[in-house]
C-alpha cells in the first residue's frame, strides 16, 4: 500500500488533537511555554484568550496567570505580536524570525503603502517626515523600554499628528499617526505588544521594542513554520492550511513539496503530514473533557471543521465574523458552550447530547469548577460575542 493510500479517520485525528493540544488528562503541560510551544501559536486579539487557552491545558490551572506574565513581560519566552492573516497572536520567541519572514514581510509592505497613500490624500506630511517621526519613536521606546502610544506622543509630539480618512465616505474617520503608525511598526516586526495597562484581561497595552531576531529568506521560514505547525495539527488540507496561513495557494503548494510533507486520504480529501508521522496515533486512556475560550487555537485551527464541530451547531457558537466563543469538549468534539455570569459562575450547556452521558457531564462540571477556581474574583467577557455565550452569561 502505498503512503497515499493511508487513510486517517475521524477517531485518530481527534486523538492525535487530544494529546499534541495538551487537552487530555496525562498531556497536560507544566508551563506556558510548553502549551505554546505545542500550538505553535495562541490567538492574542482578545488578551483574555491567551491566558484562558493556557489555563485550559495547565496541569495546575492555579498558576496559569502569574506564569503567563512571567513568560510574556519578564522573560520574553513568549511575544504577542502580529502574525498570520494580519492578526495578533502570541508565539514562542524562537519563532518570531520565522513568522516575520514567511507572513510578515508581505503585511507590512501592503501596510506602510496604504498608511502613505490615505496620508497623501488627505494632505498629512510625506514619507520623508513619516521615517523621522518613525525613527523618533523608536528610540524614545528603547529608552523607556515599555510605554503607550500617549506616553511616546510626549518624546515625539508629531505621533499625535491627525489626518481624515476616507473623506466624504460613510465610514471616514479621524486617524492618529501614532495609532496607524505603531501598527505598521507591529506588523513590520519592529515593535510588539507590552504589559497591558490594567488586568491581564485589560485590551489597553503598552508597546515594546521587538525581540532581536535574524532576518530569514521567506521560502525557509515558510517551510519552517509549516512543517511546525503540521506536527502540531497535520493531518490538514491545503484549505486548511492556505487559511490558516493566510499563504496564496501556489505557496502552500511549494512549501509542501519543499518540507516532504507525506500526503494522506481525510473524509473530506486528500489530507497532508510531517514526514515521519504517517504511523497510527492512539487516543488516551482517559476520556477527557475541556472547556476552550473563544478565538481559542485548536477550535480555530482548521478551515474544515466537521470531523471536530458538527455543522449544525456554528450559529449558536460563532458570531457573524466567524469568530468561536467559547466551547466545551468532550473526547475531541465540540459539544456545547460555556461562559460566566456576573457573580463569576461558570455556567455551560451542551448542544450535542448523542455519547454523552453522566460520566461526561460529571467531567464537563469537574471542569467548570476548576476554571471558576482560577478565575476568582476576575471577571471574562469574550471580545467577540456570540449568541450562546451572551444567553448564558446573563
Amino acid at each position: 500500500m502505498g503512503d497515499a493510500e493511508r487513510y486517517i479517520g475521524v477517531a485518530e485525528r481527534r486523538a492525535r488533537l487530544a494529546s499534541r493540544h495538551r487537552l487530555a488528562g496525562a498531556a497536560r503541560a507544566g508551563s506556558p511555554e510548553e502549551v505554546a510551544d505545542s500550538l505553535v501559536a495562541l490567538h492574542g486579539t482578545d488578551p483574555a484568550t491567551v491566558y484562558l487557552a493556557v489555563g485550559a491545558r495547565l496541569a495546575d490551572p492555579a498558576t496559569t496567570v502569574a506564569e503567563t506574565g512571567r513568560a510574556l513581560y519578564e522573560d520574553r519566552a513568549l511575544v504577542r505580536m502580529h502574525g498570520m492573516r494580519h492578526t495578533v497572536f502570541v508565539f514562542p520567541t524562537d519563532l518570531t524570525a520565522v513568522v516575520h519572514a514567511s507572513t510578515g514581510l508581505a503585511v507590512a509592505a501592503r501596510e506602510r503603502a496604504a498608511l502613505l497613500k490615505h496620508m497623501a490624500t488627505a494632505g498629512a506630511p510625506d514619507a520623508a517626515w513619516l521615517k523621522e517621526v518613525e525613527e523618533a519613536a523608536l528610540t524614545a521606546l528603547a529608552r523607556r523600554g515599555q510605554a503607550t502610544a500617549a506616553e511616546l506622543a510626549e518624546d515625539e509630539p508629531r505621533l499625535r499628528e491627525q489626518f481624515v480618512y476616507a473623506a466624504g465616505k460613510s465610514y471616514e474617520g479621524l486617524h492618529t499617526v501614532s495609532t496607524r503608525l505603531l501598527k505598521v511598526l507591529g506588523v513590520e516586526g519592529k515593535v510588539v505588544r507590552g504589559r497591558p495597562l490594567g488586568s491581564w484581561t485589560s485590551s489597553q497595552f503598552r508597546w515594546a521594542i521587538a525581540p532581536a531576531h535574524p532576518e530569514l529568506a521567506p521560502a525557509e521560514a515558510q517551510s519552517a513554520l509549516l512543517r511546525r505547525w503540521l506536527t502540531a495539527c497535520g493531518p490538514a488540507t491545503e484549505d486548511d492550511l492556505k487559511w490558516w496561513t493566510g499563504w496564496r495557494v501556489t505557496d502552500v503548494r511549494r512549501t509542501l513539496a519543499a518540507i516532504g510533507a507525506r500526503p494522506v486520504t481525510l473524509d473530506e480529501g486528500t489530507g497532508y503530514v510531517v514526514d515521519g508521522d504517517l504511523g497510527p496515533v492512539a487516543g488516551p486512556a482517559e476520556p477527557w473533557a475541556a472547556l476552550l475560550p473563544g478565538l481559542d487555537p485548536t477550535a480555530m485551527g482548521w478551515q474544515r471543521r466537521d470531523w471536530y464541530l458538527a455543522p449544525e451547531l456554528r450559529p449558536a457558537l460563532f458570531d457573524r465574523s466567524g469568530n468561536v466563543g467559547p466551547t466545551v469538549w468532550w473526547n475531541g468534539r465540540v459539544i456545547g458552550a460555556w461562559a460566566q455570569r456576573p457573580d463569576g459562575e461558570v455556567v455551560w450547556r451542551l448542544l450535542d447530547t448523542d455519547g454523552v452521558g453522566r460520566d461526561a457531564e460529571a467531567a464537563i462540571a469537574a471542569e467548570a469548577e476548576r476554571l471558576q477556581g482560577w478565575l476568582g474574583a476576575t471577571r471574562v467577557t469574550p471580545r467577540f460575542r456570540t449568541p450562546l455565550e451572551k444567553e448564558l452569561a446573563r
